[in-house]
């Protein structure tokens, strides 16, 4: 089931989030900048060390870390995804099918997905989110629960939308 929701991903009681993360996992703005707050120093000492050992990530990766302080709201993993900046569809395509492989991967039974790259990575608001929707409507039954997240009405419109 895909549900839609206006508000703060850092809030919801799901095995994994995902953030929308650079390339240095550096949580310096829109949603990383919130769960970087959230979860708190351990998880940006992880994020940190993450890089240290493996490197820079590419646009389209998908890899994953612990939850910091979001574990005592049941959240297992964050699953950071780097988006493409501006418009490439092929790219923010690869990243969300990157994003629910891993997640089926990990035995993820429950996510949440903000607006990858339609925020401050200035991908078009109303070409991604229905990406976003799509391919998340194609992994449905892989998932009890696929929420799709944003504080952005216009983007919750759009998925609204499309339901």
């Amino acid at each position: 089931m895909i549900e839609v929701i206006l508000g703060d991903i850092t809030n919801l009681e799901v095995d994994s989030i995902v953030n929308a993360a650079n390339e240095n996992m550096v949580h310096g703005g829109g949603v990383a900048e919130a769960i970087a707050d959230a979860a708190g120093e351990e998880f940006i000492k992880e994020s940190r060390d993450f890089i240290n050992k493996r490197g820079r990530l590419k646009v389209g990766d998908a890899v994953y870390t612990g939850s910091g302080n979001l574990k005592n709201k049941g959240v297992k993993y964050v699953i950071h995804a780097v988006g493409p900046r501006g418009g490439n569809k092929d790219l923010l395509e690869k990243v969300v099918r990157n994003i629910f492989e891993l997640a089926k991967r990990i035995g993820v039974r429950s996510i949440a997905l903000p607006a990858v790259s339609c925020g401050i990575f200035g991908f078009d608001k109303k070409l991604g989110s229905k990406l976003i929707f799509e391919i998340s409507k194609e992994h449905e039954g892989n998932f009890k629960k696929i929420i799709l997240i944003s504080l952005d009405k216009e983007i919750i419109d759009y998925w609204n939308k499309l339901k």
